[in-house]
């Protein structure tokens, strides 16, 4: 059995600045977590169901580092609805931001994203395109919130946030003369639009959109239209929806042609 210490410190892994001041967070799931043990992640404990050890072992973890729970006490570190038969602990890795990467490749850019499920499936996408950076508002939702992390279904391991001053990386950019784009409802339609095989996307707050202290760092404005143009619609994309969309676009014009 788990510890009631232990138990306790793996739930103060659920928020925020106990994973800062510790460095860790945590990952549920069979899938999720054996993905991060074949990945270039740091994992430091493994808690798993008697049947699963030998699983972990063949991943080459160390066994000393494998803990046999029940899954009464994994559901009491756990947040999913179901009990897992896996849970572990990841260290959080230290990303360094790479101009030269970022201007010459394709990158987003999160201003003020908020609920997590949309950030996870974000990163998820951008797993899907060949995507491998992202930048994100200080405002955007903590990549390590449990409901993030397992909505990434482990993409998390391929894919690197940088979270700062967002307008300052956007300036940085338009010094580089690194193409900015944004999501508005006054945009260029998307599939006319001019896209450049690299840049940055900037996708805006569930509710707001892009802030007004972003906007004059984008160059170019792009609008997703709905269909037919005059049909009364939703007043919005949900904003992962809206990135699928975009980034879809952006890669398809880098597909070769076919004589």
């Amino acid at each position: 059995m788990l510890s009631k210490n232990k138990i306790k410190q793996l739930r103060s892994l659920h928020l925020k600045k106990f994973r800062r001041s510790e460095g860790l967070f945590v990952a549920e799931g069979q899938k999720l977590v054996l993905d991060l043990l074949d990945s270039k992640m740091e994992v430091k404990e493994v808690f798993c169901t008697p049947e699963l050890i030998s699983t972990v072992e063949g991943k080459g973890f160390n066994p000393k580092n494998i803990h046999s729970s029940e899954l009464a006490d994994l559901k009491k570190i756990s947040q999913l609805k179901s009990s897992p038969d896996i849970v572990a602990t990841v260290q959080i890795p230290e990303n360094s931001l790479s101009w030269e990467e970022i201007a010459g490749d394709l990158c987003l850019a999160l201003d003020g994203v908020q609920d997590p499920g949309n950030l996870g499936t974000i990163i998820r996408l951008a797993d899907w395109f060949g995507i491998r950076n992202i930048l994100c508002s200080e405002d955007t939702v903590d990549l390590y919130n449990p409901k993030t992390v397992q909505a990434t279904m482990g993409a998390i391991a391929r894919i690197r946030l940088h979270y700062g001053n967002l307008t300052g990386y956007l300036q940085r950019a338009n010094e580089m003369e690194i193409p900015v784009y944004g999501t508005f409802l006054e945009g260029q339609n998307i599939y006319s639009a001019p896209l450049s095989p690299n840049g940055i996307i900037v996708m805006g707050n569930e509710g707001k959109g892009i802030s007004e202290s972003v906007e004059p760092f984008i160059q170019h404005k792009i609008h997703i239209p709905n269909f037919p143009a005059n049909r009364e619609t939703s007043e919005s994309l949900n904003v992962a929806m809206a990135t699928s969309i975009t980034c879809s676009e952006f890669r398809r014009r880098m597909m070769p042609r076919k004589p």
